[in-house]
């Protein structure tokens, strides 16, 4: 009996393979924009969170619903700080925009 051959491949971690797959069917920007989506509690800290949530990506625009006026008006001057704090991380490069709209469940 022949022993099994040492040209086999190696395994890959799975992490690789899953962003290797979504790369290769031109999902990267998506999937990106909503692992922000998805992570934006640890982007923004607990206490923003508690007044913004963000809900939707789409087309390089993230969209974050807010509690009431005074904090649309409060996070619009941040906005900059914000987008800094996003584009931090590898996945964030892909928000373009931020738009802050209010709030219909009331958080």
């Amino acid at each position: 009996m022949a022993l099994a051959s040492s040209s086999k491949k190696q395994p890959k971690p799975v992490a690789g393979a899953i962003e290797s797959a979504i790369s290769s069917f031109g999902l990267a920007t998506s999937y990106n924009g909503w692992m922000v989506v998805q992570k934006w509690d640890e982007i923004v800290g607990e206490q923003v969170a508690k007044r913004a949530h963000a809900f939707r990506y789409s087309d390089g625009v993230l969209y974050v619903a807010v509690k009431d006026s005074a904090w649309r008006q409060n996070l619009s001057m941040e906005l900059g700080n914000i987008m800094g704090h996003i584009r931090s991380y590898p996945f964030g490069r892909v928000i373009k925009e931020i738009r802050l709209v209010a709030s219909e469940r009331g958080l």
